[in-house]
């Protein structure tokens, strides 16, 4: 190596030490956003001290492990199902190789604050008419080169990376919280939909019995022939119910088996009696809500995201600097190649500075500045909404409870009708329509009564993702 080699590398070592050391940042202070954060729910229930003390909220934290809340429901088959989301679901599937992508954009963004160092050789022969001799050039050397992150650029590229791999940790979560809220919606709504069939077939057997009835008492000469067409209607009518909720139900296991990864021709879910529990789900208090929905995590998380790309378009405002260097050898021969006489080495150093771009550089940071305004916009909208869901689903909670039971009282006062109206019907007392109206409200009661207890489990499944998930027993 030539003896003038250490003399010009040790000042280009210390200017990039000097560089280095200087570097700083042009993105500006990260602050998350403010939003309203209100004291306590309005919607909830007055009775609630009294449903949370027996539950323990899991700590608050956008990362925290969701665990298994549908067991609440005391369901085995939903629960059997519900663990394979994880693997199965393509959605949640999705969500992952979207994290594992982020992942590996952070690695990338980390790298550009690391020298990159190749290794190259070539052989080349060359000649030409004439007199011109044929002659042969070996060359083999190793360089480096390495960019100082003087104004903090590369810095927040890996910290805005950082912020997305965060943000796409807590897509993943909501992917999952989302899918396993559906599947077990879905699953309940078949239930629901067996116990109507359910009561539909005794209705229907109830229907024949009256049908008989009436059909005797036609054949007797003592009801009119319209009494037994009435008769056939209604009783036509429900078995058209039974169909349509065959129907329903068969989209239902579909849908099941869509959440679960399965082809729909591959699934079934034979009936199995309803476990209709409604957990009572503490509401807590709303600024936890901030730190347990993944989705108002992910909104934050791009909110610092995007407030790095503010420093990544200020750094252009400022010059590049670029150090490389490279050692090795060249010869005509191979033989001599690595003798040391035929060492080759260099050292650089590479400025360059924008003098004008006709507002280029300006245009880029207003366009980052707006699209961070437009990151903290969407946060608080999210924030909002997610208030406004909670709410809505503390007050859907109160008020289907209420309904529960007034719907209860209501279908045994219309199921005592029922048999009251027959009954009378065959001792004459009354006409054939009046049974018909009976039988009519006490199906429509007892329907509906069924509709109630599943809208308070949807409801609670629904209540239980807007608090981001996570709620336990504490005897767990």
């Amino acid at each position: 190596m030539s003896k003038h080699a250490p003399t010009l590398r040790f000042p280009l070592i210390a200017l990039a030490a000097a560089l280095l050391a200087s570097g700083c940042s042009v993105s500006p202070t990260y602050k998350v956003p403010e939003t309203a954060q209100p004291a306590a729910f309005k919607e909830t229930p007055s009775d609630a001290d009294k449903a949370a003390a027996g539950w323990t909220a899991a700590a608050p934290a956008d990362t925290l492990e969701r665990g298994p809340w549908w067991e609440l429901f005391g369901d085995p088959v939903l629960n059997q199902m519900a663990q394979s989301i994880e693997v199965s679901n393509q959605n949640v599937a999705a969500a992952i190789a979207a994290y594992q992508q982020a992942r590996a954009l952070v690695a990338e963004q980390r790298a550009t604050l690391f020298p990159t160092v190749d290794l190259n050789g070539s052989a080349t022969r060359s000649g030409g008419g004439g007199n011109t001799p044929t002659a042969n050039q070996y060359r083999v050397n190793i360089g480096g080169s390495w960019e100082p992150d003087i104004w903090g650029r590369l810095r927040a590229g890996v910290t805005g990376a950082n912020a997305s791999l965060q943000a796409s940790a807590a897509d993943l979560a909501a992917a999952r919280l989302s899918a396993q809220g559906e599947l077990a919606s879905n699953y309940f709504s078949l239930r629901q939909t067996d116990a109507e069939k359910a009561l539909l077939d005794a209705t229907v057997q109830g229907y024949e019995r009256v049908l008989q009835i009436t059909q005797n008492r036609f054949d007797a000469g003592i009801a009119a022939k319209s009494d037994v067409l009435q008769a056939q209607t209604q009783l036509a009518s429900a078995r058209i119910d039974q169909i349509s909720l065959v129907r329903q139900r068969a989209a239902l296991e579909h849908a099941i088996a869509v959440l679960l990864g399965k082809p729909a021709s591959d699934f079934s879910l034979p009936a199995a009696p309803w476990q209709v529990n409604v957990p009572d789900v503490p509401a807590g208090v709303p600024s936890t809500l901030l730190q347990r929905r993944p989705d108002i995590a992910a909104a934050e998380r791009r909110v610092a995201a995007a407030n790095e790309q503010i420093g990544i378009a200020r750094s252009a405002y400022f010059p590049s600097l670029n150090l490389s260097g490279s050692y090795g050898y060249g010869a005509t021969s191979t033989g001599g190649l690595f003798n040391a006489s035929n060492n080759l080495w260099s050292l650089g150093l590479t400025a360059a500075q924008t003098l004008f771009d006709a507002g280029a550089i300006k245009a880029r940071v207003a366009s980052a500045e707006a699209g961070r305004d437009q990151a903290i916009a969407s946060y608080r909208q999210t924030v909002l909404t997610a208030f406004a869901d909670v709410e809505n689903q503390l007050a859907a909670t109160r008020t289907l409870a209420q309904q529960q039971e007034l719907r209860k009282t209501a279908s045994e006062a219309a199921d005592q009708v029922e048999v009251q109206m027959v009954n009378r019907y065959r001792a004459g007392q009354v006409s054939y329509s009046d049974v018909v109206t009976a039988q009519q409200t006490a199906l429509t009661a007892r329907r509906s009564l069924v509709q109630a207890q599943a809208d308070r489990q949807t409801t609670a499944i629904a209540l239980i993702q807007s608090l981001g998930g996570g709620w336990h027993t504490s005897t767990d």
